[in-house]
């Protein structure tokens, strides 16, 4: 059984760890942190949210095609490809499934998570992962999605596990060498999560002294790399056989349960998700400015050309309506003041 077969409940151990979990969470927004952990077994299962038959690896490799750009000299990771409707060997590989496969989030609120009153996925992720499916097969219900970790959003299109990755996934230099993006969709920045009462006010030299979570592979983390002001943030033997995943963790979200059951102090990550948990527990806030620039990108295997520039053609009119809609009802309240979507980029060749 692979890991994207297991079951929903999670294994013994797993659910264990749950219950210890939410036997310390007083205090913190109760449903909202029962639910986070909940979101860490779900996280550690790697539930696939819909399933069907024929879902192993494409019949097309997509090995030819575009060339990424080295991380050394990319001054414009956001470049895409200009968009076109024409179909290729991607896109005819969907077709004949009748399923477009996208890697989501199920844990993220607002952004792709498991509504737990109708046990659907909702939020802006997910509303985007379906205007593609309408524009290729015809019906927005013609998707299946697939949970994958943060950590393993690359890995899932090498493996052709999915097609696409529509899960707040940042581009960057180092990732376009990767997987292929299309143009951005949405502006985020890197910002400091807490407790309302805690001392630190931002990304700064409050920081020092504290133990501070994000998610492995993310550009919060790099950043923490480059400058912690003191914070202890990495594991012991980070990526090894004794990495306890407490500084840094597959998912996301498993960062709020460790900031609610006082394993650590603070979490940096993008501000858009740290809005989604802020409103989920109100005993945390943003503390202090974002302070990196950043964007949302659709991925897809490198080479997958004719994808790549399929997404983007439905970007081109999801940006003239559906965006501002979308916006509204998931994020607006949470993230309020966000006149539109970032204006797309195109490369030359």
């Amino acid at each position: 059984m692979s890991k994207l077969d297991l079951d929903a409940a999670g294994t013994p151990g797993e659910r264990s760890l749950t219950r210890r979990a939410a036997g310390r969470l007083r205090g913190w927004g109760g449903v909202a942190a029962m639910a986070a952990a909940c979101g860490l077994t779900a996280a550690l299962t790697l539930v696939p949210l819909s399933q069907g038959t024929g879902l192993g690896a494409s019949a097309v490799s997509g090995a030819s095609g575009a060339v990424p750009a080295k991380a050394d000299t990319c001054k414009d990771p956001e470049a895409s490809l200009t968009p076109s409707t024409a179909d290729g060997p991607a896109i005819a590989a969907i077709k004949a499934r009748g399923k477009l496969i996208v890697g989501v989030d199920q844990n993220s609120y607002r952004w792709g998570y498991r509504n737990p009153a109708s046990k659907t996925l909702e939020g802006f992720d997910i509303d985007l992962a379906r205007a593609i499916a309408a524009d290729i097969l015809g019906s927005p219900d013609a998707v299946i999605f697939r949970a994958i970790p943060t950590n393993q959003r690359i890995a899932a299109l090498e493996s052709e596990k999915v097609d696409l990755v529509v899960r707040t996934m940042t581009i960057t230099c180092k990732r376009i060498e990767q997987v292929a993006f299309s143009t951005a969709y949405f502006q985020v920045g890197q910002q400091v999560l807490a407790p309302k009462e805690s001392t630190v006010t931002g990304y700064n030299k409050t920081l020092s002294g504290k133990r501070v979570c994000s998610g492995e592979g993310t550009t919060a983390y790099e950043a923490l790399v480059k400058e912690s002001f003191g914070a202890t943030f990495k594991d012991e033997d980070d990526g090894g056989k004794g990495d306890k995943d407490v500084y840094t963790v597959p998912n996301q979200l498993d960062c709020l349960v460790r900031l609610q059951m006082g394993e650590v102090d603070a979490v940096v990550t993008d501000n858009a998700l740290a809005a989604g948990q802020a409103a989920q527990d109100p005993a945390v806030e943003l503390k202090g400015r974002p302070f990196t620039t950043e964007y949302y990108g659709i991925a897809a295997k490198l080479g997958k050309d004719d994808l790549v520039r399929r997404v983007n053609q439905v970007l081109v009119e999801y940006r003239q309506g559906a965006w501002k809609q979308a916006y509204t009802k998931w994020l607006s309240a949470d993230l309020p003041g966000i006149a539109g979507p970032p204006a797309p980029k195109y490369r030359s060749s």
